[in-house]
């Protein structure tokens, strides 16, 4: 990907990262946005989402969180994968909710990085925070250039 810019090596990368994953795509997400460092993927509350209490499954919303982790950490065309994450369920979601994840890197150092997502619903309200640490593996490309 010689001579682009970090935003348009961002937008390829999530490009062709999304076409290729089932997924995310099999529980409807949608990339909203992604950047060098951040990504915001949106996906709505289905029925065969729901656990026996009628709420979101919380795996469900981490899934979302995972998501938009990972086109956040690897916009910079750097194959890099979770090495572990953290998530609080703050608030439940309910059928038809819109839930957004918004992911920001916090520090990436070498072959490490941390970044944060927060969940919403379409009202604003935080339903989750994530915390995801990442692993880069040296000299291999997320996407082919």
């Amino acid at each position: 990907m010689a001579e682009t810019t970090p935003q348009q090596t961002a937008e390829l990368v999530a490009e062709r990262m999304f076409a290729s994953d089932r997924a995310s795509k099999g529980l409807g997400m949608r990339v909203l946005s992604v950047a060098p460092g951040r990504a915001s993927l949106t996906m709505t509350v289905r029925e065969d989402m729901l656990n026996g209490h009628a709420i979101c499954h919380g795996g469900f919303i981490a899934t979302l969180a995972d998501s938009a982790f990972a086109f956040a950490c690897n916009s910079y065309n750097e194959l890099t994968v979770a090495s572990g994450f953290a998530i609080d369920l703050v608030a439940p979601c309910a059928l038809g909710d819109l839930l957004t994840a918004e992911c920001v890197e916090v520090t990436k150092a070498g072959r490490t990085g941390v970044y944060d997502t927060v969940v919403t619903n379409q009202h604003g309200k935080r339903v989750a925070l994530f915390r995801g640490r990442s692993h880069t593996i040296q000299g291999k490309p997320a996407v082919a250039p």
